[in-house]
């Protein structure tokens, strides 16, 4: 039975082995990166489990604007109470349980959880290749990113709440 709820410290170890089983090294958030999240924006880091294992994570600060920018892999602050943009930085699943509704299920969760804090819109940076996955989920594709990160081509990928 899959369960959603918010990370804990003690899933780190987990949490690195998802990200580095999904993205590539220049890609994926390094452990640092993953501590410093879950210290400051727990309450927008949600893992996905299935009978106790862990399987899945989506986590992002909630910004200003409704664009991503390459600091926010580094540089992370407390979230907003209310208002804002919900982004996601990493959404993961491990590669055995992929295909199977959890990341959808993440996303979800991430979602309502922003609406019920009045966030205006979901954003997101993708590959092209996620983008008709991203599109049928409700989001707009507002076209390349500026961002660099892992030497990568981005889309910036938006819903509004």
């Amino acid at each position: 039975m899959l369960k959603i709820r918010n990370v804990k410290l003690e899933d780190l170890p987990e949490l690195v082995a998802i990200e580095n089983l999904c993205f590539t090294k220049e890609e994926a958030a390094t452990e640092a990166a993953f501590e410093k999240r879950i210290q400051l924006i727990s309450d927008s880091f949600y893992v996905a489990e299935v009978d106790g294992t862990i399987v899945g994570l989506i986590n992002g600060p909630v910004i200003e604007r409704p664009e991503i920018t390459d600091d926010l892999f580094s540089a992370i602050k407390q979230n907003l109470t209310t208002g804002g943009h919900q982004s996601i930085l990493g959404l993961a699943v491990s590669p055995e349980y992929q295909k199977q509704g959890i990341a959808s299920a993440l996303l979800e969760h991430l979602e309502k959880e922003a609406a019920t804090n009045k966030r205006e819109t979901i954003t997101l940076t993708c590959k092209e290749e996620l983008i008709s996955y991203y599109e049928k989920q409700g989001y707009n594709n507002d076209g390349i990113s500026s961002s660099v990160h892992g030497g990568e081509v981005w889309y910036n990928m938006s819903k509004s709440l």
